[in-house]
């Protein structure tokens, strides 16, 4: 038995239409399905105000950051990494 969830009823009745080419094309591909059950799972609303909060890094973790991008290799494989520590080193001394 396969169980698709699915965020709504009106997905529920689309993919419904759908389920017998779903199975047939599973089981050509080597999935034993003998049956498909459908469960809608109604997800809560989101609150009108979420809060969020900023990472506060300290002096001396700012600090580690710049010393490990100076300390890392130049390599085309270590160009990205040494790019983004830096400049999340940067943002953070700018505050």
């Amino acid at each position: 038995m396969l169980v698709l969830t699915v965020p709504s009823s009106a997905v529920a009745a689309r993919l419904k239409q759908q389920l017998p080419k779903l199975q047939s094309t599973l089981l050509g591909r080597g999935w034993q399905v003998s049956s498909t059950r459908l469960k809608v799972q109604v997800t809560r609303a989101m609150p009108e105000r979420v809060e969020t909060r900023v990472l506060e890094l300290p002096p001396t973790a700012v600090d580690a950051f710049e010393e490990l991008g100076e300390s890392l290799p130049e390599t085309p494989q270590n160009a990205a990494l040494v790019a983004a520590i830096k400049r999340l080193a940067a943002r953070r001394r700018a505050g």
